[in-house]
């Protein structure tokens, strides 16, 4: 059952095999999940939206035409979901591009020390947990779930020019952190 293409799986829960479904919540969950929790910046409440996510995707696969991968229009619920769970927490949204200095302080006392026992990974995940949630979810969506600028932009419902903006400025937003804390030596 595993080396089921999504199409096959969803077709498969379409004719009555509800069951199926498990396969693509396994599939996709722990990709998701990271989303989630850059976004929402709070365990508890990325795994609350991913459920949420999943259930949507569960109502609405007739609604599925696979015009694009299952994988992009997933992951377009689960942004979407994490956008209204942000906006019900009484959080401001990004709608227009703006300067990164409006949204992360550069001079915030966070503690970025990398020690021994501490994962190199999880120290630039700490990084890119600091930035806003729509830089945040970019850097994810292109470097970990390693999606294109033009599946990105169908995720999130912006032109492709507006993800390549948002990497660059995600980009530069994460090298100005570096350079303000002085973590160049310690990520060489």
């Amino acid at each position: 059952m595993k080396n089921l293409t999504d199409w096959e799986i969803i077709e498969s829960v379409k004719h009555g095999n509800q069951s199926d479904y498990s396969i693509l919540v396994d599939r996709y969950k722990n990709k998701a999940f990271s989303l989630l929790k850059r976004m929402l910046k709070n365990e508890q409440d990325a795994e609350e939206t991913l459920q949420d996510s999943f259930m949507k995707a569960y109502n609405s696969l007739n609604n599925f035409k696979g015009e694009s991968k299952y994988s992009t229009w997933f992951y377009k619920i689960v942004y979407n979901t994490a956008l209204t769970k942000i906006s019900s927490k009484k959080r401001k949204t990004e709608r227009e591009m703006t300067s990164v200095e409006d949204h992360f302080d550069l001079k915030s006392d966070y503690d970025f020390n990398i020690s021994e026992n501490k994962d190199f990974s999880e120290f630039v995940n700490e990084l890119v947990n600091k930035l806003p949630e729509r830089f945040s979810a970019v850097i994810t969506l292109f470097y970990l779930d390693e999606m294109s600028c033009e599946e990105i932009s169908k995720v999130m419902n912006v032109s492709v020019s507006n993800v390549k903006v948002m990497l660059h400025r995600s980009r530069n937003a994460l090298k100005d952190l570096i350079v303000e804390k002085n973590l160049v030596e310690e990520l060489i």
